[in-house]
């Protein structure tokens, strides 16, 4: 599949710079792949529009408070962005502006120990993460409460960026399904837009996962099991094909991939050229893809982040 087939044509002013005053009060398009049929209705109703048998999963990871604002030596600002925790106070980390740094250059808190290329750095970090929400560069706008960047289910911090997909729910709308959680901690890498010319040729980051072993034994067990957010997926399909309960995946699901495990998606709309919008082609179908987009483009739904929501049945 050429990368070119993930592109499509966005008005600036549909990339949403805001969440809603209501979690749940955001709009809800649904496909169901049986027949074809669209409906539009908003997230709140989410539970109406499940099978009534169906095992709903959420990526309970929380975001880290990523974002360092810090000062080079001698002046000049610099930012520091933590992405994983290698070990003790290690941390690999983006890093700019990238050649005015150097191994060895304390900045603040941050002492830099070594390039990885790209603008990644290993780097040591005194104490523990203490900057701000790590807002993806397309929303301009500061974000007046940090915990609208993390679902209200979040549990353990390891994240770059939030599990957007469940960013829609509330304790109450949680509370009409029956839930199930698992944990990838989600690095930047699976925001990366794809540059290559064929997707074959992309290679995805892993990142790390963990599942109890009696909620898998659960999941496995389900009737139907709706997965939120392309991460919830990547774990059920890891696990499905003998991955252990913990540990890293690379799985890069793209349209041919046979889905062992997931049976219904809720998504957000996302970037062209990620790897994101490739798992969602792969789920619903490239044309069927591409119909939706452009019927929610129609129909002025709010992009990316703290945009609006699909569902697929």
């Amino acid at each position: 599949m050429k990368t070119s087939d993930l592109d499509y044509e966005l008005p600036a002013e549909l990339i949403a710079q805001r969440p809603l005053a209501r979690r749940d009060d955001s709009r809800l398009l649904m496909y169901e792949r049986s027949t074809a049929r669209v409906k539009h209705t908003r997230f709140g109703d989410l539970p109406t529009l499940l099978p009534p048998d169906t095992l709903v999963v959420v990526n309970d990871t929380r975001v880290l408070p990523a974002r360092l604002r810090l000062s080079r030596p001698g002046g000049g600002e610099a930012e520091v962005l933590l992405l994983e925790r290698l070990e003790g106070d290690q941390w690999e980390a983006l890093a700019r502006p990238s050649r005015r740094l150097r191994p060895g250059m304390q900045l603040g808190a941050v002492e830099l120990l070594e390039s990885l290329g790209e603008g990644r750095w290993r780097i040591r970090l005194t104490g523990e993460p203490a900057g701000e929400a790590p807002l993806p560069p397309y929303i301009s706008e500061p974000l007046a409460d940090p915990e609208r960047y993390q679902t209200v289910y979040a549990a353990e911090a390891g994240s770059a960026a939030a599990p957007t997909a469940g960013l829609h729910f509330t304790r109450e709308l949680l509370g009409q399904l029956e839930i199930e959680r698992v944990r990838l901690h989600v690095g930047l890498d699976t925001f990366r837009p794809i540059t290559v010319e064929t997707l074959s040729r992309h290679e995805l980051h892993s990142e790390r996962y963990e599942v109890d072993p009696d909620a898998w034994e659960r999941i496995r067990a389900a009737t139907h099991v709706t997965a939120i957010g392309t991460t919830t997926v990547r774990v059920l399909e890891s696990l499905a094909r003998g991955a252990p309960p913990s540990g890293r995946t690379s799985l890069f699901v793209t349209p041919g991939f046979e889905f062992a495990r997931v049976n219904a998606l809720v998504t957000n709309f996302h970037l062209p050229r990620s790897s994101l919008l490739a798992l969602v082609m792969a789920f619903a179908g490239i044309e069927e893809t591409r119909r939706l987009y452009g019927l929610a483009i129609e129909g002025r739904y709010r992009f990316y982040s703290f945009g609006d929501a699909m569902l697929i049945l």
